[in-house]
């Protein structure tokens, strides 16, 4: 689907806006919202999101990966998406970028969200296209112990939940995800990003992917993005202006 930008502006909330719109039609209006979690995280990640989703009407489901490999977490989405009925959203943050991007070319998905997300291309080496761009402080906070890793305490609270209230942040440390050591290895098949529309919220503030790789993902997807003054965790931060996105793709703000 081809799409024009418009124009670059300022929402009520202060989130920079880039509208990007379909040339012909509409979103398809969708009744269900998938959403998928990242590394260092679980699904309760988006509790927040979660309940002013379904304030307005819509069904929603947050989807537990394993981090255990690409091919997991991706049969872990398919798993609840074939559980929903009609149209869906699917939302990712941070590596669940690359799960949907997999995932998303299910027929029941009308459109994909992007959280400070990975968003490879088919067959794409993601690490080599990182390296393009700064390194972010988090990386240099990974251990490895026992063939999985996760973030030392320090770099979780300072790089990753930055912004975050501190006993959010710390119940949040004590439910984060070891990702296996081959988890970032893996390569989609598939870009649903492609055929699919797709809106991006780019965290300006972010020590976990580097802000200049998110904008360059969300312009070669040509999605509609959003700049937040944010770290990597806007969907905890600023939980509205990551549903009002999530609305929109659902065909329910304009």
């Amino acid at each position: 689907m081809r799409r024009r930008t418009v124009l670059a502006g300022l929402s009520a909330s202060g989130a920079a806006l880039t509208r990007t719109t379909a040339e012909a039609g509409s979103v398809p209006r969708a009744r269900n919202v998938v959403l998928v979690h990242g590394a260092y995280a679980d699904g309760s990640s988006w509790a927040d999101v979660i309940g002013l989703l379904q304030r307005e009407g819509l069904k929603v489901a947050s989807v537990q990966n394993p981090l255990t490999s690409l091919a997991d977490d991706v049969a872990a989405t398919r798993r609840v998406l074939a559980l929903q009925d009609g149209p869906t959203v699917l939302a990712a943050h941070s590596w669940g970028g690359t799960v949907i991007s997999e995932a998303g070319m299910d027929p029941k998905v009308s459109a994909l969200v992007y959280v400070a997300a990975r968003a490879p291309d088919a067959n794409e080496d993601y690490a080599a296209l990182a390296k393009r761009f700064p390194t972010p402080p988090a990386n240099a906070g990974l251990v490895y112990s026992g063939g999985f890793g996760q973030l030392s305490e320090e770099a979780f609270l300072r790089d990753f939940a930055g912004g975050v209230d501190p006993a959010r942040a710390q119940v949040l440390y004590a439910v984060q995800g070891r990702i296996s050591d081959e988890l970032f290895s893996g390569k989609t098949t598939v870009a649903a990003w492609r055929s699919k529309p797709c809106w991006y919220a780019v965290s300006r503030q972010d020590r976990t992917t580097a802000p200049e790789l998110e904008r360059f993902l969300a312009e070669r997807m040509k999605a509609k993005t959003i700049e937040l003054n944010s770290s990597h965790l806007s969907l905890v931060t600023q939980p509205q202006a990551i549903a009002n996105l999530i609305l929109e793709a659902a065909g329910l703000r304009g």
